[in-house]
């Protein structure tokens, strides 16, 4: 399956810039303050079950990476990454790999080798396709989505970068372990993700 790198402009961009979102505060309550389009959107506080899953997938990443012996590589949650200037577009994964000394309150998309995001119900579909565009338009190599069903296993789909956008390499939606993409070898039990 590819991704297309292309944002339709239905509309006009917004009128806030990456520069306007970085000064903004984060809300305290652990929601998030995103930038899509020009657009402020909030995505509600993560429930537990995201926390738990974006945990597991950030504890997976950062013993594979200390594994590796790549000290130039970071596993972060939760931090920004200014993704297109032109686009204003900004947002807040889940978790990343970073390739950069990590004392940066936002990152370059240069600097991302792996963005993942556990989707909410919240998400709309418009938004999660214009995130994904984003990520592939910004050339993040790599890139993790899961979603959490009720009373069924994790899903958890694993996209490498090709010229024209995201290939998926992996699939798992039974618990399954499974080698995803990424900067270094890592395997992801996703059952452990529930």
């Amino acid at each position: 399956m590819t991704m297309s790198a292309e944002v339709s402009m239905i509309h006009p961009l917004g009128p806030t810039t990456v520069e306007d979102w970085l000064l903004e505060d984060q809300p305290g309550d652990g929601s998030r303050l995103e930038l899509i389009l020009g657009y402020l959107y909030m995505t509600p506080l993560p429930t537990g079950s995201h926390q738990h899953a974006a945990f597991r997938l950030a504890r997976a990443l950062d013993q594979a990476v200390a594994a590796s012996d790549r000290a130039e590589l970071h596993v972060l949650p939760g931090v920004g990454v200014r993704l297109s200037t032109a686009f204003r577009t900004g947002v807040i994964p889940d978790v990343v790999v970073v390739d950069v000394d990590v004392h940066h309150t936002s990152f370059s998309p240069e600097n991302v080798l792996l963005a993942v995001e556990v989707w909410s119900p919240g998400n709309s579909r418009e938004e999660r396709d214009t995130k994904i565009a984003a990520y592939a338009g910004a050339r993040v190599p790599y890139l993790w989505i899961v979603e959490l069903p009720d009373g069924q296993p994790a899903q958890f789909w694993g996209y490498r970068l090709g010229e024209t956008g995201y290939r998926q390499e992996v699939y798992a939606a039974a618990g399954e372990t499974v080698t995803a993409p990424a900067p270094v070898a890592v395997d992801v039990p996703t059952a452990v993700l529930r």
